[in-house]
């Protein structure tokens, strides 16, 4: 089986981290998002011995990271997407990779739990669904009373269901889902001006192949900052890492800290993630990611996400302020 996980995207939302950092390697709750996707997958006994990865942007930070973490413990391939025409179009280019063998692909910009033991384990088509309470931005997936999949619609205007497609998918006939991509491509069949992998599922569920669904626990997007301060509020719950630190610092769990941190002088928490060499004096910080080698001194910092080797700098006010007054300060 090959793994196929597209990392080609540009991570706009996610400006300006993503100006010098791949969103893939964007770190939440003291490990990269693709970090978090790979773990999760290696936890299994399973037969994928090849992972493709479809790279566009900064797509050496990308390898090189890759390379150094994990190709001791399985086949890494890398695929070059020049032009970001969709989802479709980046599995379209694995296909002399693939060689026919069955696939299952993760889009990489989402942290999923779930288990896939038994899926990856299947010889059925799967797909990954989770109820959304707005189907229109979506994949969705119409069931048949038997729960078999009965139609695939991308991002449809007026849809009658809210089972939106998460982003992973078990396919054993590559053959055929490889000639429905050729189909779309070479007559220029786009939905949304892109070429949708959901219209390539769409054409093999008129060929007669049949797909199952199993719903997702936790969809965790990474998208943006919100959402990204939002994931790490509920890893850090999950993994509830025990600090010890002294020096005039209090923790307030759940809070992670990377190796060869200083903190001195300092509230850190709840739920603050701290990167690798950072520097914090004389700070406050809640709900907030802390990147690798940034320091801060000084400052109060509540919903924030500082990048790698940011240096910040407060100043404490002096006042001098009499009865009754009213004082707002930025």
């Amino acid at each position: 089986m090959k793994l196929i996980i597209p990392v080609a995207g540009m991570g706009t939302r996610l400006r300006p981290h993503t100006h010098t950092t791949p969103k893939v390697l964007i770190k939440v709750a003291g490990k990269t998002i693709i970090e978090h996707i790979l773990d999760k997958i290696f936890q299994y006994q399973n037969n994928i011995d090849e992972i493709i990865f479809i790279v566009g942007y900064m797509k050496e930070q990308i390898q090189e990271y890759l390379d150094k973490k994990y190709q001791d413990k399985v086949k890494l391939s890398y695929v070059h997407q020049e032009e970001m025409l969709g989802v479709g179009h980046a599995i379209y280019l694995t296909e002399k990779y693939v060689n026919n063998d069955s696939v299952f692909i993760i889009l990489g910009d989402t942290i999923f739990k779930a288990d896939f033991n038994n899926i990856i384990q299947s010889n059925k088509n799967y797909i990954g669904v989770k109820e959304v309470e707005d189907p229109r931005r979506f994949g969705i997936a119409f069931l048949n009373e038997d729960k078999t999949v009965k139609k695939f619609v991308e991002k449809p205007e007026n849809p009658e269901t809210n089972l939106a497609m998460v982003g992973i998918y078990l396919i054993q006939n590559s053959e055929l889902l490889f000639k429905k991509l050729n189909y779309l491509i070479e007559n220029n069949i786009r939905t949304k001006n892109e070429f949708q992998l959901t219209d390539a599922l769409q054409l093999m569920l008129e060929e007669k192949e049949k797909f199952e669904v199993f719903t997702i626990d936790k969809w965790l997007d990474c998208g943006k900052k919100e959402t990204l301060l939002s994931t790490n509020r509920i890893l850090l719950e999950e993994n509830m890492f025990h600090q010890d630190y002294n020096d005039n610092v209090i923790i307030r769990e759940p809070v992670y800290i990377g190796e060869g941190t200083k903190i001195s002088n300092s509230i850190i928490g709840p739920y603050v993630s701290i990167g690798e060499n950072v520097d914090i004096k004389n700070s406050m910080l809640t709900n907030s990611i802390i990147n690798d080698n940034a320091s801060i001194d000084k400052l109060l910092i509540s919903d924030s996400l500082i990048g790698r080797d940011a240096h910040i700098e407060g100043d404490f006010k002096q006042l001098n302020i009499g009865d009754s007054s009213e004082v707002k300060l930025d």
